[in-house]
């Protein structure tokens, strides 16, 4: 079968995005999602994505990892499939789209794309380390050269640990610049390797950062290989509400396969 696909990237985090309105693609196929987001037999992608119809909000986001598997929420591939949404005429300056983890709302600034997450209730404060989840599980540790850090090596030994190794998590490592200012590099598990940019990374990243006092703000800006996002949020007894990550989210190219 042949899949018209549309390739999208928001700060370097890059997807295949395929319109699946009429249940054209075979979801349970592991090894073809796989193929496709291959970058030397395929197309090449951090992960792919489905944008679906539902019956009450405006759409629907399905999620695969490039590894081919079904994975936790997308930050940057949320703001990517809203772009693609807008382009297909379904939704306008605003929207609401249901993912994996919930509903979110959507808005079009310029050629930002803000993306509402979910609260989160509790960041996990230890020694040398941060552990939280904003649509998908996260590791923030501070480290004062991440420019020299080998990301693939360091990260797979944090993200195959015995702590995480029944699910996994993703790990982001972290360089302060000053009290409003952080760069990340990001090891994402389901890729297995560093990504140019993670949206729900930087969020946790954001969260983390302020429940360590590294910042008293609540507009974070995070510079991540690919470029740079922003997360705003509000603190309202101890918990994270009002969550935005905020960045471009810029189409490519469209293709058949």
């Amino acid at each position: 079968m042949t899949h018209t696909f549309y390739k999208y990237q928001g700060t370097g985090n890059d997807f295949v995005i395929i319109d699946n309105r009429q249940r054209t693609f075979d979801k349970n196929n592991t090894k073809l999602v796989a193929n496709l987001c291959d970058r030397r037999f395929g197309i090449g992608a951090d992960g792919l994505i489905l944008l679906e119809n539902h019956d009450k909000v405006d759409f629907k986001m399905v999620y695969y990892n490039s590894d081919g598997n079904k994975s936790t929420m997308c930050g940057n591939g949320g703001r990517c499939i809203s772009a693609f949404a807008k382009y297909l005429g379904i939704i306008s300056n605003k929207g609401i789209f249901e993912a994996i983890d919930g509903l979110h709302e959507v808005e079009f600034e310029g050629n930002l794309v803000k993306l509402k997450m979910q609260d989160v209730k509790e960041v996990q404060c230890y020694t040398n380390y941060t552990f939280l989840d904003t649509g998908s599980p996260h590791y923030v540790t501070l480290n004062d050269n991440i420019i020299q850090l080998d990301v693939k090596t360091e990260g797979s030994k944090i993200r195959y640990n015995d702590t995480y190794k029944a699910e996994g998590t993703n790990v982001n490592f972290v360089q302060k610049v000053n009290n409003s200012t952080f760069k990340i590099r990001t090891y994402e598990r389901g890729v297995e390797d560093e990504t140019l940019s993670c949206g729900t990374g930087v969020t946790a990243v954001a969260l983390a950062m302020h429940a360590l006092n590294e910042t008293d703000k609540n507009l974070i800006t995070l510079k991540v290989q690919g470029g740079e996002l922003q997360v705003s949020f509000d603190v309202v007894n101890g918990s994270y509400k009002n969550i935005w990550l905020i960045g471009p989210a810029t189409f490519v190219y469209k293709g058949t396969i």
